[in-house]
């Protein structure tokens, strides 16, 4: 057992959001279609076959067996939890901010989970999350690393090239092209869905984003709403990865940080459009 995680209100007023966070510096169901593994991406096709639910996204990178969605939020979740515990060498310090952790999780959770990532990842804590995600294959041979939509509107294939998908998605990118809202009851939830808030003082950087856990891997003391997230970074403070549960967040003594209902400054739960 790793060491208890009892995180104190006190603790979460004194520091739980230094920053806003920005744009960093610097087995398969249903019919997919076909990838020329040549050239790495879609082949041609109707708009319909491409993209058929016209959520932006192409239809090959979307996880359509239940056991991908659920290994995908397992390793997702679990990458995530573990940078509260030790910080990874493998995510660049550069980007560490809120919208860094869930695009370093996201990105990693793709990833095959062999020997070299283990050892790339620098730490134990990863041992048997969950199997691979199939569906990933498909994924980096239509997206490469370019995981993140950037721009509203239906698939096409030039999206490939006119840097519709990127490397790098803020909060807000996130939240408007690559997820979809759910609810602002955490009783909708599921691991792996995001929160955010709007807090437009921040003028900069107004959007702040978490990732939901559910029950922790580690010291979850029993309880179902466990989040992390980085309180982003700044020029003076490279900011920090907390862990609490949402129950302790209610109380905190700024209203307008409170993941409740009629908090005007909470948007609510949003799930990937990759796993929808």
């Amino acid at each position: 057992m790793r060491r208890s995680c009892y995180i104190t209100i006190g603790i979460i007023c004194a520091c739980v959001l230094q920053a806003g966070c920005g744009l960093s510096r610097a087995s398969n169901g249903g019919a997919k279609p076909p990838v020329d593994s040549a050239r790495g991406r879609l082949l041609s096709g109707t708009m319909g076959e491409i993209d058929a639910d016209r959520d932006g996204l192409p239809d090959a990178v979307e996880l359509r067996s239940h056991n991908d969605r659920e290994n995908f939020r397992r390793w997702f979740t679990g990458i995530a939890e573990t940078q509260f515990y030790e910080t990874s060498a493998a995510w660049n310090a550069e980007q560490r901010d809120c919208a860094g952790l869930v695009r370093f999780s996201w990105r990693e959770a793709l990833r095959s989970h062999d020997r070299l990532w283990f050892r790339k990842m620098g730490t134990n804590s990863y041992d048997s999350i969950a199997p691979d995600v199939r569906a990933a294959g498909a994924i980096s041979a239509t997206l490469g690393d370019k995981l993140f939509r950037t721009h509203l509107g239906a698939f096409r294939e030039t999206d490939l090239d006119d840097q519709t998908f990127a490397e790098f998605a803020d909060a807000r990118t996130l939240k408007d092209y690559n997820t979809d809202f759910i609810s602002r009851d955490r009783r909708q939830a599921r691991p792996g869905d995001l929160l955010f808030y709007h807090q437009p003082w921040a003028q900069k950087y107004p959007y702040h984003v978490m990732i939901f856990l559910g029950p922790a891997r580690e010291a979850g003391e029993g309880a179902s709403d466990w989040v992390v997230y980085h309180t982003g970074a700044s020029a003076m403070d490279e900011g920090t990865i907390k862990k609490v549960r949402l129950a302790v967040l209610d109380q905190h003594p700024d209203p307008r940080w409170r993941p409740i209902m009629n908090n005007r400054h909470f948007l609510g739960f949003y799930r990937l459009r990759m796993l929808q």
